[in-house]
């Protein structure tokens, strides 16, 4: 495909993009999903084209569904990856066979829902009810894209929820769980067990459920809807554990003991214990999907997939003079996993933090996770609407780390400046860019921008036009 042509399409594709960022965004989504289940019946119910594996838990999904992608692929499998929020471009969301889908593709399976999804519109507004909203679209049309491919399996990511999310028009063969917390508590409950049942609304009849490690609350609410619907249980730490784990590099080397087997001495090329979790959480959903939890995965097959793992944003090396990382932490249970990984993966000790949270998150508890860990901290907000104010942020700032550790600054590039200055004054020796998904994604905007000009020696429109329709976007699941 030519410069041109592919330039064709990526302009079509921001057009509809501009349409779909018009509708209610994906942080106001709406507890129901029969809008969903109408459009996927129009469409010819292409979710049932495909096995599906699907994943929800509160932080952590992501990553485990990039992990179960990656190891079903390397068994010669065509799949498919639905996932939420995306970092730089919207055709994150929807990946085929690991690479996000074309915007030629994208903007064709949208020239053929299009019509389908005018006339579920149609019946809503008849019915007195509001429009599909974002996410319902973006559901919909990625089922029509990975029957159209068509892939052999679906790892199907959880917008927000479980029982009610869009995404549960689809029936899992294994329902993935990765650790519960609170979050969201406006949608989902004000407990980790109202939350917790919430979640485990994407079990389905028969399926085999595969969770991380719960507490409490969680386990007891996610057992009771397995016990009922499920096939086969199997949780972290019980039925499938780690037995070894250490850091290497800028990786890690672990063993574990699978449902069906013992995997030793494998190497993921990924920062953080718990993604070390999140893999083994991964291998054993894989072995649940493949052999009901009987068949092990062959060495070469799991070493290639594991070592090839990606999870970018989550505890990215961005610079390693000085150490500059970059993670999607965004509520207190994800700054508490942050925390404890500066303090035990890295040789760097002493961090800066370039934070910037969203208005609708708990930013003092985000704050007050990372203030054992962070020697000064420079507060700025992201391009999206919903960033919580510098000042106000700040202020929050000032009461958990003191006034002398709190600079500010209103552009993100002006923070991670300042960020290295204070590190060339000594004042630590690493930088650590965290607070929410959309932070994370300017960051990683940034750097392409630049890539692309010292590739290109030139600006072009399409680099400005999605910089600026990336900043407008809601995410839901941050």
């Amino acid at each position: 495909m030519t410069r041109s042509t592919d330039a064709h399409w990526a302009k079509l594709a921001a057009e509809i993009e501009q349409d779909l960022i018009t509708r209610i965004p994906e942080n106001q989504v709406r507890p129901r999903m029969e809008p969903t289940q109408r459009a996927v019946e129009l469409l010819g119910d292409p979710q049932h084209s495909y096995r599906v594996i699907h994943v929800t838990g509160t932080n952590g999904k992501t990553s485990t569904s990039r992990f179960i992608e990656r190891i079903l692929r390397e068994h010669g499998l065509r799949t498919g990856r639905f996932t939420s929020p995306h970092l730089v471009s919207l055709n994150e969301r929807i990946a085929i066979d690991g690479e996000p889908v074309s915007n030629q593709v994208f903007v064709e399976l949208w020239e053929d829902t299009k019509p389908i999804l005018d006339l579920v519109d149609a019946e809503l507004a008849a019915a007195g009810e509001g429009p599909l909203t974002f996410f319902e679209i973006i559901a919909a049309l990625g089922f029509a894209i990975f029957a159209d491919a068509p892939v052999d399996v679906l790892v199907l990511e959880v917008g927000m929820g479980g029982s009610w999310d869009s995404t549960n028009v689809a029936d899992g063969d294994v329902s993935v769980f990765t650790p519960i917390g609170l979050d969201h508590m406006d949608r989902l409950g004000n407990t980790i067990a109202e939350i917790a049942e919430t979640k485990a609304g994407i079990i389905k009849p028969g399926a085999m459920v595969v969770s991380a490690f719960q507490h409490g609350d969680a386990h007891a609410a996610l057992r009771s809807a397995a016990d009922f619907k499920a096939e086969a249980w199997a949780q972290l730490g019980t039925e499938f554990e780690i037995t070894e784990r250490s850091d290497d590099g800028f990786g890690q080397r672990f063993s574990m003991r699978g449902l069906a087997g013992e995997y030793r001495d494998l190497f993921i090329p990924i920062l953080g214990s718990y993604q070390v979790e999140n893999m083994a959480l991964a291998i054993a959903a894989v072995e649940a999907f493949l052999g009901g939890g009987k068949q092990r995965i062959m060495d070469d097959v799991l070493r290639v997939a594991v070592a090839d793992a990606t999870s970018p944003g989550r505890l990215q090396v961005l610079n390693r003079s000085p150490l500059t990382l970059l993670d999607a932490a965004h509520n207190p249970q994800g700054a508490e996993v942050l925390a404890a990984t500066l303090q035990s993966s890295f040789e760097v000790k002493s961090y800066v933090g370039v934070i910037g949270v969203l208005s609708d998150k708990d930013a003092s508890g985000v704050l007050r996770k990372l203030e054992q860990v962070l020697e000064e901290v420079v507060i700025t907000r992201s391009a999206s609407p919903r960033a919580l104010d510098v000042d106000e942020l700040a202020d929050l700032a000032r009461e958990i780390f003191g006034e002398h550790r709190v600079r500010t600054a209103n552009h993100l590039a002006s923070a991670i400046e300042d960020a290295k200055e204070m590190v060339a004054e000594g004042i630590a020796d690493g930088i650590i860019i965290t607070g929410s998904v959309s932070l994370v994604a300017d960051v990683l905007r940034m750097q392409q921008i630049e890539d692309n000009l010292i590739d290109d020696g030139d600006w072009d429109e399409s680099d400005e036009q999605e910089q600026d329709l990336t900043n407008d976007m809601d995410f839901e699941d941050e």
